[in-house]
């Protein structure tokens, strides 16, 4: 059985769990290391028995914790060429044992993660699929401008799935943002928007997916309930009918619920 929690999930900081049988690992680590520990041990886990750690991209929301975490713990830590080269070039992986995530999968105990390329403004962003034992896809899909078909590939068929819905257009376009930022979000290497991610999800329930989770919402220019309706709205319109056809939840930026489990 997997067990899959977002610890953390916004602009403020970001960490997802996944486990299954005696393997487990952690989706980024942007929040500090006491923090992180916190939450680890409160979802019943302790800290020392992750095998890796993955980072999708060197923003500080995914890397805050990462150094002082890995090295606490002497845990491995992977991700793309591009982006362990930023890690490196900004001291967050001193004394840290670290190596590039390999395009066909690597393997953490008994998990395979396997990465895919994601369009944002970084040096070599990604997101990661996670293979279980006994067969269970899941997947962390955030920070993106748009969904490339490439992307839309890699994370059908998913069990269970993170995807961004970071915004809504209208409260961003009417929101105290700066123009140049505004654009920055709405581009293609930017942040996907409520829409974009119910349109996705549409995609995702054909492939199989049952269980979808709301990831890396804005403060200012999202809330929770308009993001579920939303993504609710569109599996509707589809036929889908909620917990039967599919789980819908929407990540708090502290999670205080408990695991899914698979």
């Amino acid at each position: 059985m997997a067990k899959f929690c977002p610890l953390f999930s916004s602009s403020s900081g970001n960490a997802t769990y996944i486990g299954s049988g005696d393997s487990s690992v952690l989706i980024d680590a942007g929040v500090n290391a006491k923090t992180l520990e916190g939450a680890l041990y409160n979802i019943g886990v302790d800290p020392a028995s992750l095998d890796a750690i993955f980072i999708t991209h060197e923003h500080g929301d995914h890397k805050k914790g990462l150094r002082v975490f890995a090295s606490r713990y002497n845990i491995k830590v992977y991700a793309t060429a591009g982006t362990l080269g930023s890690l490196e070039a900004d001291g967050e992986l001193v004394k840290v044992d670290y190596d590039e995530v390999s395009e066909k999968g690597t393997e953490a105990g008994g998990l395979l993660v396997k990465p895919f390329a994601t369009p944002h403004d970084t040096v070599q962003s990604c997101g990661y699929c996670v293979f279980t034992p006994d067969g269970r896809k899941i997947t962390v899909c955030t920070d993106l401008g748009y969904i490339p078909d490439s992307v839309s590939e890699a994370i059908s068929g998913s069990d269970l799935i993170l995807l961004e819905s970071n915004h809504d257009i209208r409260m961003l376009e009417n929101g105290p943002y700066p123009y140049h930022l505004k654009q920055r979000i709405k581009g293609k290497r930017g942040h996907l928007s409520n829409e974009i991610c119910a349109e996705e999800a549409v995609k995702l329930l054909e492939s199989g997916t049952t269980r979808i989770v709301l990831g890396h919402l804005s403060k200012e220019n999202n809330v929770p309930e308009l993001a579920y309706q939303t993504t609710y709205s569109s599996l509707e319109m589809a036929g889908a009918k909620a917990d039967s056809d599919y789980i819908l939840k929407v990540a708090k930026p502290v999670w205080d619920g408990k695991a899914i489990m698979l």
